[in-house]
């Protein structure tokens, strides 16, 4: 204990720090459970069909190890059925200028692929919805209306292999819940911090006696 004080808590700030202390500790286990529930394992998937190779779309702005590419999204007839499944098969690094777009060879025939079920691809704010072949989004309900395919209300990001020679080294897909653990770990640093205020308040300077 400091000289020349003693440890007289004031009622107030006890109470102060207690009604602190457990709202961000509960704040703090809020956000941790929204964490647990944005932490979204991702079905996997796996259909045959064939490639609509005409409707291929290169998504611009894409970069692995610091280099520029696309990902290449090519609609895929599934077999056995009238619709197609949007298909993010992977990317490739752009040439040396934006004047001509790198050759991807599409597997022709019945193919089989593998990979995660994805609702959509991930928005990009743009100023208008790009068209043609190089886009910087693609909403699959808009795509559908443009081609007028049928197209399946989700989209497959491609991990099986294929002769294309296209990179399948998918970044993780940002969910927000290592967001939510930040801010989970904010209130419980402000839980701590009204206990020790707390503490620190509940020192008190010993007057010395009046003569």
């Amino acid at each position: 204990m400091p000289a020349g004080y003693s440890f007289r808590p004031r009622l107030w700030a006890l109470a102060l720090a207690a009604a602190a202390c457990a709202a961000g500790i509960a704040l703090g286990n809020w956000q941790l459970r929204r964490a647990d529930e944005k932490r979204v394992v991702f079905p996997r998937a796996a259909v045959e069909g064939e490639f609509a190779p005409r409707h291929t779309v290169y998504l611009d702005n894409k970069t692995r190890r610091g280099q520029a590419g696309y990902e290449i999204v090519t609609p895929l007839r599934i077999r056995g059925a009238d619709a197609h499944v949007l298909v993010n098969r992977g990317w490739i690094e752009a040439g040396r200028t934006r004047d001509a777009l790198p050759e991807v060879p599409t597997p022709g025939g019945d193919v089989r692929i593998e990979g995660i079920a994805l609702e959509r691809l991930p928005k990009i704010l743009t100023l208008a919805e790009s068209k043609g072949r190089v886009r910087q989004s693609l909403d699959i309900d808009a795509y559908a209306a443009e081609t007028g395919l049928r197209l399946e209300p989700r989209l497959i990001e491609q991990h099986s292999d294929l002769p294309d020679g296209l990179a399948r080294d998918w970044p993780p897909h940002d969910t927000g819940s290592e967001k939510s653990r930040g801010y989970a770990l904010q209130w419980y640093s402000l839980a701590a911090l009204a206990v020790v205020l707390a503490f620190v308040l509940s020192f008190r300077k010993i007057e010395a006696p009046s003569k």
